[in-house]
């Protein structure tokens, strides 16, 4: 344990950005207070598989609770990792296997979940995907669920944090993010954590500066200490002196000065110093993400994904759940354009009620656009669909992970087929996603039976650099503000010069890139809601 009083300076991977400073809330995981084994004589087999029973009843009845309050208040994305979780703690193979543990070596419930669920996570960890390791945080979370459960443990440690602490961890497991509420906590660092993690996409979420990849944190920290986070840099001081306060807070002033000026033009039009207007969108998730957007200026929708309405149910939704979900969602826009992306699974997101293929390498199997023409009943149901929402909403429909022109050809052929069979007058317009070095490089022909063009450049950078976007190792190869990504851009707009090009991955969203973008030919940015003031003021500021 370092000197309380002892100033260190720490560099990591910014997760989420902002700032935060305060006292410190180390979160210890309560785990290891049941990190004993034990067996037990034959006579407490039955009195330990019944614990084992009421455990994982107790277990997969709060999972479907949790599901509901994430869905409502935080996150359909991460709503679906908690359906997920209910689906295999409810897997029968999981728990006879058990079961079968406790009957034949006699040890203790607990003591059998450990042994099974290590067992299990240390083959997903040993996978060499990003997806296999997700798997294996997911089996220790639901090994820690069902061992407090059988100790009698209730509660989490986290739902005490003191307002305004800095949280710091070794790492956050999905079943921890929910207890962090919005404005709960200054900051958060951690030892572990990969851009694309859990900890990552609930941190952004919410608006928690967050650091990770600080590796001994844990021992170079006490509940005595204070410390300040600069998350847009990824620099954290731990006991800082009064110079370094004193320098941080000025830099916060100075940015919450410049988010303050950026608010009040909000509502304006983006127009650079040439006089080129910049159309600038919101990517939301659901209802409030929406009226948030439209608060902040947002000239309409520029991604509001359909798999956040299907990974958290188990049956799929009819035409209707569909219309109504979406039509609810996207109500506080009405007037504006909006871009709707079609059902864009496979790889790490699979369906909780369709028998996915398994695949060893799923990042560069079937998923987004090839799903879709796998199963075009689901592709007409949602084609069907947003024909019908076009007749109150200005839609535009994105189709994700376009990599030859036959793909969008084949979309194309389905939109006009439901055209045919629909009395509608507003046809959607139909824009490829440019998410693989293909796409761009075919881009010309792509763009004959495409309305518009559409970069999502999180997997146009791990397509290009050959680099999972949430696999933490490689994060210094998963580069989306590298040349070679704004080169693609540039032979995309020199190949379809006329054609209408936006970017929704989060490189829209880094203020410093948008000149860059702008003079690559983007007309279009979408950004999470409360980032449109400040890309907006990073707009007028562009000189071509």
């Amino acid at each position: 344990m370092s000197n309380n009083d002892t100033t260190i300076i720490f560099n990591g991977q910014p997760l989420s950005p902002g700032m935060g400073e305060g006292k410190v809330f180390v979160y210890r995981d309560i785990m290891k207070r049941f990190d004993e084994f034990y067996d037990i004589d034959e006579t407490k087999v039955e009195q330990e598989v019944s614990a084992l029973d009421r455990a994982f009843t107790r277990i997969s009845n709060d999972l479907e609770q949790l599901q509901k309050r994430v869905k409502n208040e935080i996150n359909s994305d991460l709503a679906g990792i908690f359906h997920a979780h209910q689906m295999m703690i409810q897997d029968p193979s999981l728990k006879k296997e058990v079961e079968n543990k406790i009957r034949e070596e006699l040890v203790s419930a607990g003591s059998a979940v450990k042994s099974v669920f290590r067992h299990w996570e240390r083959r997903f960890s040993s996978m060499n995907t990003e997806v296999g390791k997700q798997k294996g945080d997911d089996m220790i979370d639901l090994a820690r669920r069902l061992i407090l459960a059988l100790a009698g443990v209730h509660g989490h440690a986290l739902e005490d944090i003191p307002r305004g602490s800095v949280l710091v961890a070794n790492r956050l497991l999905p079943s921890d993010t929910v207890f962090l509420e919005r404005n709960a906590a200054a900051a958060a660092i951690l030892e572990f954590g990969g851009k694309g993690s859990h900890a990552a996409l609930f941190a952004r979420e919410i608006g928690l500066p967050c650091v990770a990849g600080i590796k001994e944190l844990m021992s170079n920290i006490s509940e005595k200490s204070s410390v300040i986070v600069d998350a847009n840099q990824g620099e954290v001081i731990i006991n800082p002196t009064p110079e370094q306060e004193k320098a941080f807070r000025v830099k916060q002033d100075h940015n919450t000065s410049i988010t303050a000026q950026a608010r009040k033009y909000a509502h304006e039009s983006a127009i650079t110093k040439g006089g080129q207007q910049i159309t600038v969108l919101a990517n939301v998730g659901d209802k409030e993400d929406t009226q948030l957007a439209i608060e902040n200026g947002a000239d309409g929708i520029g991604l509001y994904r359909l798999e956040q309405i299907y990974l958290s149910r188990q049956t799929p939704p009819t035409k209707v759940e569909l219309i109504q979900e979406i039509t609810d969602t996207l109500k506080p826009a009405k007037g504006l354009p909006v871009y709707i992306r079609l059902l864009d699974v496979g790889a790490d997101k699979p369906l909780p009620f369709l028998d996915m293929p398994r695949e060893s390498n799923p990042s560069l199997g079937q998923r987004g656009v090839r799903f879709l023409l796998e199963h075009p009943d689901l592709l007409q149901m949602q084609l069907n669909a947003l024909l019908e929402i076009s007749s109150i909403h200005d839609v535009h429909i994105l189709v994700p992970m376009i990599t030859l022109p036959s793909d969008m050809l084949a979309v194309r052929k389905f939109l006009e087929e439901a055209v045919s069979n629909a009395n509608v007058t507003n046809i959607p317009k139909l824009g490829a996603m440019i998410e693989t070095p293909a796409a761009a490089l075919t881009s010309k022909c792509i763009m004959e039976h495409s309305d518009f063009l559409s970069f999502g450049t999180n997997d146009l950078t791990q397509y290009l650099f050959s680099a999972d976007r949430e696999n933490p190792e490689v994060d210094d190869y998963f580069d989306d503000t590298n040349t070679a990504i704004f080169r693609l851009i540039s032979m995309v707009h020199a190949d379809t010069p006329d054609a209408s090009l936006s970017v929704c991955g989060e490189l829209a969203g880094r203020s410093e890139e948008v000149s860059k973008l702008v003079k690559s030919g983007i007309t279009s940015l979408s950004v999470v809601p409360p980032s449109i003031p400040i890309i907006k003021e990073a707009i007028r500021k562009v000189k071509i």
